[in-house]
Order: structure tokens, then sequence, then C-alpha cells
């Protein structure tokens, strides 16, 4: 079913909305939640807090890329879940992702730094834009969807070595980009 019509669903609330969504975006965002958190039961429940929330939020909100909006839902839950849990604990993807990331994004310890990363989210999304697709697919796997390299590997037909190279090319570019932007 296409997205427009699982909206026109939302707004009527009907029950099949859910249904429909489940059924088109649940099995990458169930896989999405798995690799943040390693732990099928905690995935499944992400998946269904999550649709829930989209239930909650349509409407009033109509967004344009529903499946985008339902993944950015079920990823900030699957984090939240995730912290709760392992507070101390580093043994995830999801912890490799952002330690790779870290060298190219700065700390967000104070206020000040949170409204910056609102806006290097920003920089990142035009960062996206600016290089090749495939680039650009493979940091979504990666830092978005938490994919390990071996699944990256999979998707693109790439040798894990390939992959690690790219993201490894990716982030250095992406820190001279914000480098530039920015001044950071």
């Amino acid at each position: 079913m296409q997205d427009i019509k699982i909206l026109d669903l939302f707004f009527a609330r009907s029950e099949e909305a859910i249904k429909q969504l489940k059924e088109k975006y649940g099995k990458p965002v169930l896989r999405m939640a798995y690799n943040i958190l390693y732990d099928s039961l905690d995935a499944e429940e992400c998946l269904n807090d999550s649709l829930l929330a989209v239930w909650n939020t349509i409407p009033p909100k109509r967004p344009d890329n529903l499946g985008a909006y339902f993944a950015k839902i079920a990823r900030n839950i699957s984090i939240s879940k995730y912290r709760k849990k392992h507070a101390e604990k580093r043994n995830s993807v999801y912890d490799l992702s952002l330690e790779e990331l870290s060298e190219c994004i700065p700390s967000t310890e104070n206020v000040e730094r949170n409204i910056e990363l609102k806006e290097i989210t920003k920089l990142i999304e035009e960062y996206l834009d600016s290089i090749s697709k495939e680039n650009a697919d493979i940091f979504v796997m990666r830092y978005f969807l938490c994919l390990s390299l071996k699944e990256i590997s999979k998707r693109t037909g790439h040798s894990e070595r390939n992959i690690s190279v790219k993201l490894f090319r990716i982030r250095n570019s992406l820190r001279e980009y914000l480098i530039k932007r920015e001044g950071m």
C-alpha cells in the first residue's frame, strides 16, 4: 500500500493504518532496533512502542516520508531503551558506530552544544546530499541503521575491508566538510 493511503487511514483513525505500516516498514525497523539493542524481545517492544507513537502523532502531523518518520521514531525509542539498559556497558554495533563518528562530531555535554548539534545534523544532511548515493547509503546503513560491516558488505556486494575503507574516507571527508562549513 502506498504511504499516502496509509496516512489517509491514520487520519481516518482506522486501525488498519497500524497493520499496513507494520507490514510495509516493520521488518527493517525491527532489524534496526535489534542492531541497536541486540535483544529480539526489546526490539519487538520498541517496534510496538514506535507503532503507538506514530498512531499518537498522526494526525496532526503528516510526514512527507512515512518510512523515514517511522524509522526515526523507532531509532529514538531504541536508543533510549539501550541507554537505560546499558548505562555503563559498551558492547554493540551502536557503540562502535558512535565511537567511529566521535572524531567528526563534538561532544554534546551542555546546552550550547545541543543547539549546535541541530546545526551539525543539518550540515550532515547537506553533506550526504553532496556525496555519491552509494557512499551516502553506506553512511546511513552504518550510522543510522547501525548495521555491522558484514551486513553492509552483504547489501552492497563490497568486501568488509572495502566498506571499512569507504567509511574511513567518508568520515574524513565529513570532518573536513564540517570544519570548512562551521570552522569547528
